[in-house]
């Protein structure tokens, strides 16, 4: 493997083990499928710089949409969408800035 898919499969390992402890309405351990699919979208969002709403309303999405919760506020899930930017994945850096 050479550095830079090391690189990404180091963030996305960051990412879902943030969306593990902070977010995660499925049960990770029990559709890892999905779960990983949802990481996949948020490292594709940190990637464009989406502001910390904007993902948060991503997780919302997800929730109300695909899950099928019902009032979830995006202001819940800004706190885990600024953990999941601090990170900054995407900089090309040995570590996350967090």
């Amino acid at each position: 493997m050479n550095p830079t898919n090391d690189k990404t499969a180091l963030g996305h390992r960051w990412i879902a083990d943030i969306l593990r402890r902070n977010w995660d309405p499925i049960g990770a351990d029990t559709r890892p499928q999905e779960f990983d699919a949802y990481v996949t979208e948020v490292e594709h969002l940190i990637g464009t710089r989406s502001s910390p709403r904007q993902l948060a309303e991503y997780l919302v999405q997800v929730e109300t949409t695909r899950l099928g919760y019902r009032d979830t506020d995006p202001k819940m899930l800004v706190p885990v969408a600024r953990k999941l930017l601090r990170l900054n994945v995407a900089s090309g850096d040995d570590e996350p800035a967090a």
